[in-house]
């Protein structure tokens, strides 16, 4: 899965994670139900916002009991159901169809081979038709979202701006986050909300575009950073004027229970941000590479070793696990440099009590 809105088990309460959990898999069998098994690989971290944030300003909850998942241990969950979790289902299908096409554009990797470019081909249309289907449906508008999709290679090699080339990213993206207030019956909101969806497009593009520096300058690929001159200096200026707009817009939005949107979209925005900074200046954050290189593994071997990893937990556990493909040392998704001591406050000393009124990192319900 992707998206740079990861929390981990540190960073939320134990009624809050269950809810992002619930969020999650509402996601993933989403995409199931509405476009198909193989559309459950969009599953990705970002667009379940979508589904928060409806269910944030909505004046009752949707939420059924799923069965047993490897994910979650062979656990039973209440998921989100319902049309957050629609919505989020067509937009990360948009977003992966144009992961997948930009990846053919550049020739990464495998496809750089013209059969497999070809079949991804074919995978990002038909996905980003589906998309456009189960959008219409919601009552949204599928060309904002297929328009921004189609605007983005012209920009990138026409050598525009960064904000230029962030653009289409924030338009589908405002255009998203405001479509939650007219299915919550909150259309006062849809505003504010759009504010806080363009900048936090652009807040992924630019944070995707740092994490992706050292390895695109490695091979050679286009970066937006790179291409339009900008330092990492000045990326984390645009990062952080970006998360304080989303702060600013949320406080003028009204709902029914904020408490997970404004966690996730405030709160693991800036620790988003301070660990792809962390990683592109070369600080300790990062992983050590592992000595004695050995050849990758093959695709199937590869998911062999991925199931193996991800079922035993060490992906989400580990301080550090071995690529399943390349054999690259990876970073567990929560390692205890990153996560630990976030929650260590007490009433007396809380930091998100000076900055907030409604997080859950302590006892003080700031």
């Amino acid at each position: 899965m992707f998206g740079m809105v990861r929390p981990c088990r540190h960073t939320l309460s134990p009624a809050l994670r269950a809810e992002w959990i619930g969020h999650l898999c509402g996601l993933c069998y989403a995409l199931r139900d509405e476009h198909g098994q193989a559309a459950r690989v969009a599953t990705n971290y970002d667009g379940l916002l979508i589904s928060v944030l409806l269910d944030a300003q909505a004046p009752a909850r949707r939420r059924r009991t799923a069965g047993p998942c490897p994910w979650r241990g062979m656990r039973t969950a209440r998921v989100a159901t319902g049309d957050g979790a629609r919505l989020a289902a067509a937009v990360s299908l948009v977003l992966a169809s144009a992961t997948l096409a930009d990846h053919v554009a550049d020739g990464d990797g495998p496809f750089a081979r013209r059969p497999v470019a070809a079949a991804a081909r074919r995978l990002a249309a038909g996905w980003a038709a589906r998309a456009s289907t189960g959008a219409a449906g919601l009552g949204l508008d599928p060309a904002v979202l297929l328009d921004a999709v189609a605007r983005q290679p012209a920009l990138e090699q026409a050598g525009a701006p960064l904000l230029a080339v962030t653009e289409p990213t924030e338009s589908a993206t405002a255009a998203a986050f405001a479509h939650t207030a007219v299915l919550a019956g909150r259309p006062d909101n849809a505003g504010p909300l759009a504010e806080a969806g363009r900048l936090f497009g652009r807040l992924a593009h630019l944070l995707d575009a740092v994490e992706d520096l050292p390895t695109d300058a490695a091979a050679g690929a286009w970066n937006p950073l790179r291409a339009t001159g900008t330092d990492l200096l000045a990326a984390r200026a645009l990062a952080d004027d970006a998360a304080l707009g989303i702060r600013l817009a949320l406080e003028e939005v009204r709902w029914t229970n904020r408490r997970l949107a404004h966690r996730l979209l405030v709160h693991e925005v800036d620790r988003a941000i301070a660990h792809a900074f962390a990683h592109a200046e070369g600080k300790p954050d990062a992983p050590p590479s592992r000595p004695g290189p050995r050849p990758p593994r093959g695709a199937l071997a590869g998911c062999a070793v991925a199931v193996g990893l991800f079922c035993s937990c060490q992906m989400c556990c580990a301080d550090t696990f071995e690529d399943p493909w390349t054999r690259e040392a990876r970073e567990g998704f929560c390692r205890s440099e990153t996560c630990a001591n976030c929650c260590d406050c007490s009433e007396a000393s809380c930091e998100c009590c000076s900055c907030c009124s409604d997080c859950d990192c302590c006892g003080c319900d700031c």
